[in-house]
Protein backbone atom coordinates (compact mmCIF):
# COMPACT_ATOMS: atom_id res chain seq x y z
CA UNK A 1 0.00 0.00 0.00
CA UNK A 2 2.83 2.39 0.78
CA UNK A 3 4.40 1.56 -2.54
CA UNK A 4 1.14 2.54 -4.30
CA UNK A 5 1.06 5.93 -2.61
CA UNK A 6 4.67 6.51 -3.45
CA UNK A 7 4.07 5.69 -7.11
CA UNK A 8 1.12 8.08 -7.37
CA UNK A 9 3.13 10.85 -5.72
CA UNK A 10 6.02 10.38 -8.14
CA UNK A 11 3.58 10.38 -11.08
CA UNK A 12 2.10 13.77 -10.08
CA UNK A 13 5.53 15.22 -9.62
CA UNK A 14 6.56 14.13 -13.09
CA UNK A 15 3.45 15.64 -14.67
CA UNK A 16 4.02 18.92 -12.86
CA UNK A 17 7.61 19.16 -14.01
CA UNK A 18 6.60 18.55 -17.64
CA UNK A 19 3.92 21.30 -17.58
CA UNK A 20 6.36 23.78 -16.03
CA UNK A 21 8.86 23.11 -18.76
CA UNK A 22 6.29 23.77 -21.48
CA UNK A 23 5.26 27.07 -19.90
CA UNK A 24 8.87 28.20 -19.76
CA UNK A 25 9.25 27.53 -23.48
CA UNK A 26 6.10 29.58 -24.44
CA UNK A 27 6.86 32.79 -22.55
CA UNK A 28 8.33 34.57 -25.62
CA UNK A 29 6.95 38.18 -25.86
CA UNK A 30 5.19 39.37 -29.01
CA UNK A 31 7.29 41.83 -31.07
CA UNK A 32 5.79 44.35 -33.58
CA UNK A 33 7.73 45.42 -36.62
CA UNK A 34 8.64 49.09 -36.52
CA UNK A 35 8.11 50.92 -39.86
CA UNK A 36 9.56 54.26 -40.85
CA UNK A 37 6.88 56.95 -41.40
CA UNK A 38 8.11 59.26 -44.17
CA UNK A 39 4.70 60.84 -45.04
CA UNK A 40 5.04 64.65 -44.99
CA UNK A 41 2.91 66.73 -42.71
CA UNK A 42 -0.43 67.63 -44.41
CA UNK A 43 -0.71 71.12 -45.83
CA UNK A 44 -3.63 73.00 -47.36
CA UNK A 45 -5.85 76.09 -47.23
CA UNK A 46 -6.51 77.54 -43.88
CA UNK A 47 -9.97 78.80 -43.02
CA UNK A 48 -10.22 82.55 -42.45
CA UNK A 49 -10.58 83.63 -38.93
CA UNK A 50 -14.17 84.16 -37.92
CA UNK A 51 -15.22 87.53 -36.67
CA UNK A 52 -16.55 87.55 -33.22
CA UNK A 53 -20.24 88.46 -33.15
CA UNK A 54 -21.08 91.94 -32.03
CA UNK A 55 -24.18 93.09 -30.25
CA UNK A 56 -24.09 96.52 -31.88
CA UNK A 57 -24.18 97.40 -35.64
CA UNK A 58 -21.73 100.04 -36.90
CA UNK A 59 -23.33 103.32 -37.86
CA UNK A 60 -22.16 102.99 -41.50
CA UNK A 61 -24.16 99.77 -41.81
CA UNK A 62 -27.36 100.73 -40.00
CA UNK A 63 -27.75 104.30 -41.26
CA UNK A 64 -28.41 104.50 -45.06
CA UNK A 65 -27.64 108.22 -45.04
CA UNK A 66 -24.15 107.71 -43.62
CA UNK A 67 -22.46 107.17 -47.02
CA UNK A 68 -25.07 108.98 -49.12
CA UNK A 69 -23.70 111.52 -51.58
CA UNK A 70 -25.76 114.66 -51.79
CA UNK A 71 -24.02 115.86 -54.95
CA UNK A 72 -22.59 119.24 -55.55
CA UNK A 73 -24.32 122.41 -54.54
CA UNK A 74 -25.70 124.76 -57.12
CA UNK A 75 -23.75 127.97 -56.98
CA UNK A 76 -26.70 129.85 -58.46
CA UNK A 77 -28.83 131.13 -55.62
CA UNK A 78 -32.53 131.94 -55.88
CA UNK A 79 -33.21 135.62 -55.53
CA UNK A 80 -36.80 135.99 -54.37
CA UNK A 81 -36.68 139.69 -55.20
CA UNK A 82 -36.53 138.91 -58.94
CA UNK A 83 -38.08 135.46 -59.45
CA UNK A 84 -40.01 132.71 -57.70
CA UNK A 85 -38.04 129.91 -59.43
CA UNK A 86 -41.05 128.64 -61.39
CA UNK A 87 -41.38 128.34 -65.16
CA UNK A 88 -42.75 131.40 -66.88
CA UNK A 89 -46.01 131.01 -68.79
CA UNK A 90 -46.72 132.81 -72.00
CA UNK A 91 -48.68 135.92 -71.24
CA UNK A 92 -51.94 136.36 -73.07
CA UNK A 93 -52.13 132.72 -74.24
CA UNK A 94 -54.74 130.49 -72.61
CA UNK A 95 -54.57 126.66 -72.61
CA UNK A 96 -56.13 125.11 -75.70
CA UNK A 97 -59.02 123.55 -73.76
CA UNK A 98 -60.15 127.04 -72.73
CA UNK A 99 -59.86 128.78 -76.08
CA UNK A 100 -62.84 129.18 -78.37
CA UNK A 101 -63.37 127.04 -81.45
CA UNK A 102 -62.97 128.28 -84.98
CA UNK A 103 -65.70 130.45 -86.39
CA UNK A 104 -68.64 128.35 -87.71
CA UNK A 105 -68.24 129.33 -91.36
CA UNK A 106 -70.00 127.81 -94.37
CA UNK A 107 -66.99 125.67 -95.24
CA UNK A 108 -68.04 123.30 -92.41
CA UNK A 109 -71.59 123.00 -93.78
CA UNK A 110 -70.93 119.70 -95.53
CA UNK A 111 -70.23 116.03 -94.83
CA UNK A 112 -66.57 115.11 -94.44
CA UNK A 113 -64.79 111.92 -95.47
CA UNK A 114 -61.97 111.23 -92.97
CA UNK A 115 -60.30 108.49 -94.97
CA UNK A 116 -60.25 104.77 -95.71
CA UNK A 117 -58.16 102.02 -94.11
CA UNK A 118 -57.65 98.28 -94.36
CA UNK A 119 -57.04 95.71 -91.66
CA UNK A 120 -56.91 91.94 -91.35
CA UNK A 121 -58.08 92.01 -87.75
CA UNK A 122 -61.44 91.02 -86.31
CA UNK A 123 -62.15 94.38 -84.71
CA UNK A 124 -61.03 98.00 -84.36
CA UNK A 125 -61.24 100.44 -81.45
CA UNK A 126 -62.89 103.81 -82.17
CA UNK A 127 -61.88 106.71 -79.88
CA UNK A 128 -62.96 110.37 -80.01
CA UNK A 129 -62.78 113.56 -77.94
CA UNK A 130 -63.26 117.31 -78.21
CA UNK A 131 -59.70 118.49 -78.87
CA UNK A 132 -60.64 122.16 -78.97
CA UNK A 133 -62.73 124.16 -76.52
CA UNK A 134 -64.82 121.71 -74.46
CA UNK A 135 -68.17 123.40 -74.93
CA UNK A 136 -70.77 120.62 -74.92
CA UNK A 137 -70.45 119.25 -78.46
CA UNK A 138 -72.73 116.23 -78.97
CA UNK A 139 -72.69 113.51 -81.66
CA UNK A 140 -74.64 110.45 -82.82
CA UNK A 141 -72.68 107.42 -84.14
CA UNK A 142 -73.78 105.09 -86.97
CA UNK A 143 -72.21 101.82 -88.19
CA UNK A 144 -73.37 100.65 -91.62
CA UNK A 145 -76.48 102.82 -91.25
CA UNK A 146 -77.46 101.58 -87.78
CA UNK A 147 -77.29 103.81 -84.69
CA UNK A 148 -74.79 102.46 -82.13
CA UNK A 149 -74.47 105.62 -80.00
CA UNK A 150 -77.56 107.80 -79.91
CA UNK A 151 -76.09 110.77 -78.09
CA UNK A 152 -72.52 111.27 -76.88
CA UNK A 153 -71.10 114.43 -75.32
CA UNK A 154 -67.50 115.03 -76.35
CA UNK A 155 -65.21 115.66 -73.39
CA UNK A 156 -61.55 116.47 -73.12
CA UNK A 157 -60.60 112.78 -72.67
CA UNK A 158 -61.02 109.98 -75.21
CA UNK A 159 -64.11 107.78 -75.11
CA UNK A 160 -65.51 105.36 -77.66
CA UNK A 161 -66.28 101.72 -78.41
CA UNK A 162 -64.93 98.51 -79.94
CA UNK A 163 -66.35 97.59 -83.34
CA UNK A 164 -66.43 93.98 -84.55
CA UNK A 165 -65.85 94.21 -88.29
CA UNK A 166 -67.93 92.62 -91.01
CA UNK A 167 -66.26 91.19 -94.10
CA UNK A 168 -65.57 93.89 -96.66
CA UNK A 169 -66.57 97.52 -96.10
CA UNK A 170 -67.56 98.97 -92.73
CA UNK A 171 -68.80 102.58 -92.67
CA UNK A 172 -68.66 104.55 -89.40
CA UNK A 173 -70.41 107.94 -89.33
CA UNK A 174 -70.44 110.72 -86.71
CA UNK A 175 -73.35 113.17 -86.93
CA UNK A 176 -73.06 116.57 -85.29
CA UNK A 177 -76.16 117.01 -83.10
CA UNK A 178 -75.12 120.52 -82.08
CA UNK A 179 -72.22 122.96 -82.13
CA UNK A 180 -71.83 123.47 -78.41
CA UNK A 181 -71.49 127.04 -77.24
CA UNK A 182 -68.53 127.91 -79.44
CA UNK A 183 -67.80 127.40 -83.12
CA UNK A 184 -68.53 124.22 -85.06
CA UNK A 185 -68.79 120.68 -83.67
CA UNK A 186 -65.12 119.72 -83.27
CA UNK A 187 -63.51 116.35 -82.51
CA UNK A 188 -60.31 114.34 -82.78
CA UNK A 189 -60.77 110.75 -84.00
CA UNK A 190 -58.39 107.81 -83.46
CA UNK A 191 -58.78 104.29 -84.85
CA UNK A 192 -56.71 101.40 -83.41
CA UNK A 193 -56.33 97.87 -84.73
CA UNK A 194 -56.72 94.76 -82.55
CA UNK A 195 -53.03 94.93 -81.59
CA UNK A 196 -53.42 98.44 -80.21
CA UNK A 197 -51.63 100.19 -83.09
CA UNK A 198 -53.15 103.42 -84.33
CA UNK A 199 -54.16 103.15 -88.00
CA UNK A 200 -55.89 106.51 -88.40
CA UNK A 201 -55.85 109.91 -86.67
CA UNK A 202 -58.20 112.59 -88.02
CA UNK A 203 -60.14 115.70 -86.95
CA UNK A 204 -63.52 117.08 -87.95
CA UNK A 205 -65.24 120.45 -87.86
CA UNK A 206 -68.99 120.17 -88.59
CA UNK A 207 -72.04 122.34 -88.46
CA UNK A 208 -75.17 120.85 -86.92
CA UNK A 209 -76.73 118.04 -88.96
CA UNK A 210 -73.65 117.13 -91.00
CA UNK A 211 -71.58 113.98 -90.71
CA UNK A 212 -67.94 112.87 -90.65
CA UNK A 213 -67.36 109.43 -92.17
CA UNK A 214 -64.60 106.80 -92.23
CA UNK A 215 -64.44 103.49 -94.09
CA UNK A 216 -62.70 100.41 -92.68
CA UNK A 217 -62.18 97.43 -94.99
CA UNK A 218 -61.69 94.01 -93.43
CA UNK A 219 -59.43 91.96 -95.71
Amino acid sequence: MKNLHLAITLLFMAVGLTAQAQLDQNTNSVQFEVQEDDVPNPTGSTLPARKQPRLSIPVEERDPKYNMSLGTEDDKQLDIRTTDGLMDSEKGKAPKAFTKDKEPTEEYAKDQLLGEMKTGGEFVSIKYRDHEYVDGDKIRVFVNGDIVQSGVFLGGSFSGFVLTLEEGENIIEFEALNQGTSGPNTAELHVYDENGFIISAKEWNLLTGYKARIRVFKE
